[in-house]
């Protein structure tokens, strides 16, 4: 993105500190990081920064309308409503990719947003070992809004420890140890201390959860939660069966609470109109099938990490839908082949976070993680055997 920057890095990388960046990026826990660690971040402008931030500004002035929920009211399946739903979601995150124009010029385009966590503490310790082994320069940084290393964790720890004691506050997960993005819960220990429990082992006493630590039980005060219900919604019966505790009346405080999953997601699209936001429609308000529909994309509502996509759309595609208000169909966004590498360039998206502490009017832009692609989509499965690409972060011109 930043020429001079690309140039800089790509002449100074060689295999040999790829590797020893590898190594000490494993070092902290060993085998924890499952998913490929690309070979370089990315550079960014401020130009380019600032149009992010002006998409991410103007979904949150809607997000923060005092008719958001009633505005969302469908947005979360009944079956699955969780109690005590709180005012706001505590972490949002903006996915956007970097594309092209029609004059060929870069542009950001929102493909997804989330109302729940991301990787939000290894993305402190990945940025430390990428400036200990690329010399990062100064006024390059991953954070946003003047945040720094100390003050990003502070912010983090204030909203997901609040005033508990760290043992009375768990990160919750579904086999967590098992889990893809399982170094970010140990990063998560590591600068907030608090636990790692998975929903197996919830204790439930009257309204109280607790989890048993030294052969004692530990009451549950918050929960830092990571369940996905597309997730548990495939295990077998009896972990569903324990699934059932978050449908209770459960004492316990949800960071963040687990209808913004839901709230703030694919379904808030159709009401965002912003240049850097394509173009989205409910399938079921669209009366008349586009005549380029191999410029849109159709996405269900209510899966995630792009099951059930349709990317190259015919009108059987959505002949064949029997509950359309469930889909959008999303103009496409075309994704630059804007990285250089050392052979072919790769396409970016980078994911922008922004944490909400309780009594602030509006989240904040904090930090980011970006990911590189040479496949038709961003993701594992179409990146096998090919280099420069995977996780990685932007670093934002100061």
């Amino acid at each position: 993105m930043v020429a001079a920057m690309r140039k800089w890095f790509n002449e100074h990388f060689t295999p040999e500190k790829y590797k020893a960046y590898l190594e000490d990026l494993e070092s902290r826990h060993p085998g924890a990081i499952e998913f490929r660690v690309a070979e370089t971040p990315i550079f960014i402008d401020k130009s380019f920064r600032d149009k992010m931030l002006s998409a991410c500004e103007s979904i949150v002035d809607v997000i923060t309308r005092p008719d958001f929920k009633e505005m969302t009211s469908k947005a979360v399946p009944e079956n699955i409503s969780v109690p005590d739903e709180n005012g706001h979601s505590h972490f949002i995150a903006f996915d956007f990719g970097i594309c092209e124009n029609e004059k060929g010029e870069p542009e950001p385009q929102l493909v997804e947003m989330q109302g729940f966590p991301t990787l939000f503490a290894f993305h402190v310790f990945f940025d430390e070992m990428a400036r200990k082994h690329f010399s990062i320069p100064d006024n390059y940084s991953v954070y946003l809004n003047g945040f720094t290393k100390e003050t990003y964790l502070q912010l983090l720890k204030e909203i997901i420890v609040g005033d508990c004691n760290a043992e009375n506050v768990v990160l919750l997960e579904l086999f967590p140890h098992k889990q893809k993005t399982r170094i970010d819960f140990y990063c998560t220990h590591d600068y907030l201390g608090i636990p790692i429990v998975c929903l197996t082992e919830l204790q439930k006493q009257g309204n109280k959860l607790y989890y048993e630590k030294d052969d004692k039980l530990i009451e549950i005060k918050r929960i830092y939660n990571r369940v996905i219900f597309d997730e548990l919604n495939q295990q077998p019966a009896g972990v569903k069966e324990k699934g059932r505790i978050f449908f209770e009346k459960n004492d316990v405080e949800w960071v963040p609470h687990p209808n913004w999953f839901y709230r703030i997601s694919k379904y808030t699209l159709p009401f965002i109109q912003h240049p850097y936001v394509p173009e989205t429609k409910f399938l079921s308000d669209v009366k008349t099938i586009p005549d380029d529909l191999e410029n849109y994309v159709l996405k269900p509502l209510f899966s995630f990490a792009g099951q059930g996509v349709v990317i190259d759309v015919t009108p059987k595609d959505i002949d064949h839908i029997t509950d359309p208000h469930n889909w959008i169909l999303q103009r496409k966004v075309k994704y630059a082949d804007i990285i250089q590498t050392p052979d072919i360039p790769a396409k970016a998206e980078i994911r922008i976070f922004y944490f909400w502490k309780d009594g602030a009017a509006r989240p904040i832009a904090t930090q980011n993680l970006a990911r590189l692609s040479k496949g038709k989509m961003i993701g594992v499965r179409y990146n096998a055997d090919k280099t420069w690409v995977g996780g990685t972060m932007a670093y934002f011109e100061v």
